[in-house]
């Protein structure tokens, strides 16, 4: 299947390594150009960069940092002059709520901490998609896809910040999904489960992870970037507004 994707411009955020990186490179294996956002390791991004021209795309790579508007319309100016007009926006990055200190409570954590990460989580992807969407206006066409957590409909204790952020989210996404789909603009959620990325994870917790499936089953970034890819090509042409888990049904263990 064709999913007319060959010499698009894509933003793919948070691509350095994990879920951002397969989607870069699911990208690029349909010939998408691709811009590699990173905050931090730019080692790794300059990795997902050489893997994505690998596979015949060409690709660059960008720094951004979600709690500074000026980075990231820094960061999209950048890509649009570098690579053209954007095509398709996905939302990946994400700032990581800090762990809960020892017997802290609901009531008891710092509310600086809700603020921070809905400034990142939030208000971040927010600004990406308004620096992007204008390029998807006059050309009649685009994707955005927002990836959150199952967490938002699951619930997990010690992260009320980084859930009712990325719950923001949804909602952001299904007012877009009224505003832009009638000027070609297509807009989703993924909201994966537990996705281990690079770094080695204990056997006891796979196992723990996988029996909270209802496929039994650990979920891949891979599997993640497929429907990504699928959501921001023109292969879709009528789904926007939805969130779509992409976690085999996971319920996560309290």
């Amino acid at each position: 299947m064709d999913l007319g994707l060959a010499g698009k411009t894509v933003l793919v955020t948070g691509a350095s390594t994990g879920i951002g990186r397969a989607a870069a490179l699911a990208f690029a294996e349909e010939k998408a150009q691709v811009a590699v956002g990173y905050h931090s390791n730019e080692k790794a991004a300059a990795a997902t960069v050489a893997l994505a021209e690998q596979r015949g795309a060409r690709a660059i790579r960008w720094r951004l940092d979600l709690g500074r508007p000026d980075s990231l319309t820094t960061a999209v100016d950048r890509a649009r002059r570098e690579l053209g007009p954007i095509d398709v926006l996905v939302n990946n990055a994400i700032r990581w709520p800090d762990r809960p200190e020892p017997g802290e409570l609901f009531e008891t954590a710092p509310p600086e901490r809700f603020a921070t990460s809905v400034e990142a989580n939030l208000v971040g992807p927010y600004l990406l998609a308004r620096a992007a969407v204008a390029d998807m206006r006059a050309r009649g066409w685009g994707r955005i896809v927002h990836v959150s957590t199952g967490l938002v409909e699951d619930g997990f204790p010690g992260n009320a910040p980084y859930i009712a952020a990325k719950a923001g989210l949804h909602g952001l996404t299904r007012a877009m999904s009224r505003e832009l789909a009638a000027d070609g603009i297509l807009t989703n959620v993924v909201m994966p489960g537990f996705t281990p990325a690079d770094k080695a994870i204990p056997p006891e917790l796979l196992d723990t992870v996988s029996a909270a499936a209802a496929t039994r089953s650990v979920t891949h970034p891979d599997d993640v970037a497929r429907m990504i890819v699928f959501l921001c090509s023109a292969a879709n042409t009528n789904t926007t507004g939805e969130a779509i888990r992409t976690d085999g049904h996971f319920l996560s263990p309290a």
